[in-house]
């Protein structure tokens, strides 16, 4: 995938004389000279036009920048970013032994992760404005 660059494009300001060297992005030039009448319209864009260098004094830097619409090439086939890594484990269906592995992942959950767990499926499986009936109470020792 390669990346791509709109046909749009940004003003960027930067302001050199402020503490945080703060920047504004404007959609188009005239909206920048709107806001700012000191800075002229046609000075501004011979700067920004002719050989694309950017306007500067030493109050101000202006300049256009493309809009980049894609990640870049360089990031999308480098996986050392990633944080996600995909787990697989392929078995056969019958060598899968989930009910244990299922088990032994809760066991190892904190009570209250469980008990979180059992009341969204218990919630899950109650019509609605229905409530548990809690007269029943099964126990089942823990392995140890």
């Amino acid at each position: 995938m390669t990346m791509s660059i709109s046909n749009r494009r940004v003003v960027v300001v930067h302001w050199k004389n402020q503490q945080d060297h703060s920047f504004e992005i404007f959609s188009n030039l005239k909206n920048f000279c709107l806001s700012y009448p000191k800075y002229n319209y046609n000075t501004l864009n011979n700067y920004l036009s002719k050989g694309k260098i950017p306007f500067e004094n030493n109050e101000v830097r202006v300049e256009r920048k493309n809009i980049i619409t894609q990640p870049k090439a360089q990031n999308m086939s480098s996986n050392i970013n990633r944080r996600i890594m995909p787990i697989v484990r392929k078995v056969a269906i019958n060598e899968a032994n989930d009910v244990i592995r299922d088990w032994e992942y809760w066991l190892n959950q904190s009570s209250s992760k469980r008990l979180e767990a059992v009341t969204f499926i218990v919630s899950q499986s109650l019509a609605k404005g229905a409530r548990l009936d809690k007269t029943v109470i099964n126990k089942k020792p823990l392995r140890s």
